[in-house]
């Protein structure tokens, strides 16, 4: 996957803006997300590092990073439309002044490359099912727009480090106990300090910085855009990622078990409709 350039900033249609549709809560989770994509760089760096011997994936890998990065810019252009006090590149450095990732790290931090490219899975997923559910969520046109060239670039890269894993697992074997562990760990990681730094960064909130506060603000908001068909779809990607057959019992099982955590997380800010 060369560095595409399927999509530019210029490819959204910012003179729909619509600020009648622009709700506090999406505006808020949208101003973290935008922060998070736009720390794809920090990434790139670190698959490249743990890939190294692999010149061929660090050319994805910094394909992906770059198209990342251009996710951020377009989401904190957005929230810039929503909120003219937001100042997205100020809020981008107080949010690397709270969380960085081990840029300089050499091996994976989940024990093989085979279990970091499972965990990359999982990270796309979430991406993906998230902004197809934000994009089915919002009646703002032009984020309903960024959001469906994020949901399927986040769906092109889950593909892409699918298919990098399977490669990787006929040298590195993992058991599907390990792709289970690296995945539900992965998954666990959604109340981390990335996405609690975003939040609290992104939305100015007022100190000191609360990490629990801030992660569960972020995830109720952000499950509350997702109906059952968005879940059962993250359960079908994290099934087949951990190796998994799709039309299997387990598989199904993991699909009703992400609606009813997702289910359950998100209903505080889940529209009746």
């Amino acid at each position: 996957m060369p560095h595409s350039r399927s999509w530019t900033l210029n490819d959204i249609p910012w003179a729909h803006f619509q600020p009648v549709h622009v709700t506090l809560d999406v505006l808020r989770v949208i101003k973290a997300a935008a922060v998070v994509e736009r720390n794809g760089a920090d990434y790139g760096r670190y698959l490249c590092n743990v890939f190294a011997d692999d010149a061929a994936f660090c050319e994805l890998a910094r394909a992906w990073a770059h198209e990342e990065e251009r996710h951020g810019l377009a989401l904190g252009r957005w929230a810039e439309l929503a909120d003219p006090q937001f100042k997205f590149d100020a809020v981008f450095e107080n949010f690397r002044t709270l969380y960085r990732i081990p840029v300089d790290a050499t091996a994976s931090v989940r024990g093989s490359r085979t279990g970091e490219l499972c965990a990359r899975c999982v990270v796309e997923t979430g991406t993906s099912s998230f902004y197809s559910a934000l994009r089915d969520g919002t009646d703002e046109p032009v984020l309903r727009a960024i959001c469906a060239k994020i949901a399927a670039d986040e769906f092109k890269h889950y593909k892409l480090f699918l298919a990098a894993m399977q490669r990787y697992a006929v040298t590195e074997p993992l058991s599907l106990h390990t792709r289970l562990k690296v995945a539900l760990g992965r998954i666990q990681e959604a109340d981390d300090d990335e996405l609690a730094s975003a939040y609290f960064a992104g939305n100015t909130l007022p100190g000191p910085y609360d990490r629990k506060a801030s992660a569960a603000a972020y995830s109720e908001r952000t499950f509350g855009f997702y109906r059952k068909r968005h879940a059962t779809r993250a359960g079908h990607m994290i099934a087949q990622a951990i190796g998994l057959r799709a039309d299997g019992m387990f598989s199904r099982l993991i699909q009703i078990m992400m609606w009813v955590v997702i289910g359950f997380a998100g209903r505080k800010f889940r529209s009746v409709t």
